[in-house]
């Protein structure tokens, strides 16, 4: 009998965003790559993963050294939009927006690292009815927007579209033409970031590393015998340390209900254990998974 192959996918975004202050900053970004990035690379290089980055192409068009960074390890090179200010959410972009977008920032990553860019992540996860033809139309081949049956949607800005993932394929698919989340027809491959109704992210790993450790284990239950793939996402600002700035927390949405929730909460929520607590707590999810023989993988080689 043939062993079932066991994978794991280690993906990261890469961005300016402020976890502690709130924001994008260019003081954040300059932080990623002089001291995230490169923790995150030497804790891969320990492990020998592979793995897939997705940059923002605004702020690797700024700092291309952060895209170059990661080549001589092998990993692959993503797109994650030109910019992640939430006004320039996929979910509330048309078509003809989302093609532009997507256009530029493909022609960006791949002039810095030299590479086909074919792998996509959405800011937030944020996507509509036009990102899968606007995604195929620009030459991608693979999306990474979808968390299905995640359950914390309320928590997050664009969640009335979510509401789809809880209907999604838990491994990878081609997607439907109009809907990322839904199995077609076509040649973009979709594969899903993982959750157990909790998202398998590097927010919840700080926040709450018991109901990581829960979710972990469901996972590795889920797909040590199956075709499924385990998919966690962190981001290199985790990684680092901010000062805290007396700033009013800005306001991402005029819906009283999603500002308390999406914006308050959850900014409380997301600074706990960041800098080196977060490395350290992702040194034990690589080890997690070295030890029970998954293989480091790219998005591209599923």
């Amino acid at each position: 009998m043939t062993e079932m192959k066991k994978i794991c996918l280690l993906t990261n975004d890469v961005e300016t965003t402020s976890i502690l202050n709130g924001g994008l900053r260019n003081e954040t970004g300059i932080k990623v790559w002089k001291e995230g990035l490169p923790r995150l690379l030497d804790l891969y290089s320990e492990f020998n993963v592979k793995s897939t980055f997705f940059f923002i192409a605004d702020f690797a068009q700024e700092f291309p050294e952060i895209v170059k960074m990661v080549l001589p390890y092998g990993h692959e090179v993503a797109c994650h939009g030109l910019t992640h200010d939430y006004k320039f959410s996929f979910d509330i972009m048309d078509y003809e927006s989302q093609f532009l977008h997507l256009q530029k920032s493909k022609i960006i990553l791949e002039d810095i690292s030299g590479q086909e860019v074919v792998s996509f992540r959405a800011p937030a996860l944020r996507v509509n009815q036009f990102t899968p033809k606007a995604l195929i139309d620009t030459g991608f081949k693979f999306d990474s927007s979808v968390a299905p049956q995640r359950l914390d949607i309320f928590l997050t800005l664009g969640s009335k579209n979510k509401l789809q993932w809880l209907g999604a394929p838990r491994n990878p698919y081609f997607v439907n033409e109009k809907n990322l989340a839904r199995k077609g027809s076509s040649i973009l491959k979709e594969v899903p970031v993982s959750s157990f109704g909790i998202p398998y992210i590097g927010t919840t790993m700080r926040v709450s590393p018991f109901l990581n450790n829960i979710t972990r284990n469901l996972l590795y239950f889920e797909t040590k015998n199956s075709n499924k793939v385990v998919n966690f996402l962190i981001h290199p600002n985790e990684l680092i340390e901010e000062e805290k700035l007396d700033e009013k927390l800005e306001r991402r949405s005029g819906n009283i209900l999603k500002y308390l929730l999406a914006d308050v909460l959850r900014s409380k929520l997301k600074v706990r254990n960041l800098g080196v607590p977060a490395l350290e707590l992702y040194r034990m999810e690589l080890l997690f998974w070295k030890k029970k023989n998954y293989e480091f993988k790219r998005i591209n080689e599923i």
